[in-house]
């Protein structure tokens, strides 16, 4: 019987990717709204209803909206904004992270998909401090770059125009307020006593991110060197299909330069560490749009219904 879908906000930059990678799928039927009926809550509220899994592509009031409106108790919240990433009753949709973490999005009726910028920030912080690697008082910083179509579908058309101001031809570092809204899981997520100091950079091309944390190893819980590093994250993410971890003779890092755009289209993430055996950055490359977004809104959904984690999904390359 095929899964009844329905995704609410399917005209953003998310909701429109998810319902791409939908064409082809046999094990689902997708629940259609009029254009013009897309922000009638009446309408919405039917067909979140009527199906068995509701993907959430809103800004964040929106989504709340949705949670509202949701009166069936067997539909499956997928929410893919804010709003719910740190709220207790939400399963984290990271299963990656811990069995629990898997656990709980296919047990769970709703589920919150990471932010961007948050998944590379986890994916590297979160088994170092499990694992007793790394102290929750550290004092962590992060910088990160990312392609403009994370920003959504203004400053999509902003970086297209052929009439842009000369700015946006060069990378553009922002929320430099230290308030940004993906701080808020970055810390609790992964236990960090301290919000931690985050610089993001938005750049001139479409999508895809490279994320980064630079560690004194004196100040790990014990002396730690790149290559023992990357042995920890092999053995950590061992078995798990969307996370790669890079050799300590990966030619992309030996050149030096980890480019933001180079895994765009792909759906996992692949890990680095570099530098030497005083100060090391751990960093973490993958699509904003793909593991940071659509890709992993459907790997739970894919964990939902007990299929191949990875259907409908590209992990052929990297």
């Amino acid at each position: 019987m095929k899964a009844k879908v329905f995704i609410d906000g399917s005209e953003g930059t998310t909701g429109l990717r998810i319902n791409e990678r939908f064409q082809g799928r046999d094990d689902i039927e997708l629940l259609h709204i009029s254009p013009e009926c897309r922000k009638d809550p009446e309408e919405r509220k039917k067909l979140i209803n009527a199906s068995d899994i509701t993907f959430l592509c809103l800004p964040d009031e929106a989504a709340r909206e949705a949670v509202s409106l949701t009166e069936n108790e067997n539909v499956i919240l997928i929410d893919t904004s804010t709003a719910h990433r740190t709220q207790e009753g939400w399963a984290y949709g990271f299963p990656e992270l811990s069995d629990a973490h898997k656990t709980a999005i296919k047990t769970e009726k709703r589920i919150a998909v990471p932010g961007c910028y948050a998944t590379g920030f986890i994916s590297l912080v979160y088994p170092l401090i499990a694992e007793g690697i790394l102290s929750k008082d550290y004092p962590v910083s992060s910088f990160a770059i990312s392609g403009y179509s994370g920003a959504g579908k203004k400053a999509i058309a902003a970086y297209e125009s052929k009439d842009r101001p000369k700015e946006l031809s060069a990378g553009r570092e922002y929320a430099l307020t230290q308030k940004h809204k993906h701080l808020k899981e970055m810390q609790k997520i992964t236990g960090l006593s301290r919000t931690p100091l985050f610089s993001p950079i938005i750049d001139d091309y479409y999508s895809g991110m490279v994320v980064s944390v630079p560690l004194y190893t004196d100040m790990l819980s014990k002396k730690q060197t790149p290559e023992s590093l990357l042995n920890f994250y092999a053995a950590y993410y061992q078995n798990r299909q969307f996370i790669q971890v890079s050799a300590a003779d990966d030619e992309i890092a030996a050149s030096g330069f980890l480019a933001g755009n180079a895994l765009s289209g792909w759906d996992g993430l692949k890990i680095y560490v570099t530098g030497n055996e005083e100060r090391v950055v751990i960093s973490s490359q993958f699509d904003n749009l793909g593991k940071g977004a659509s890709g992993a809104a459907i790997q739970c959904m894919n964990l939902i219904l007990g299929c191949d984690e990875a259907k409908g999904l590209d992990l052929n390359r990297a």
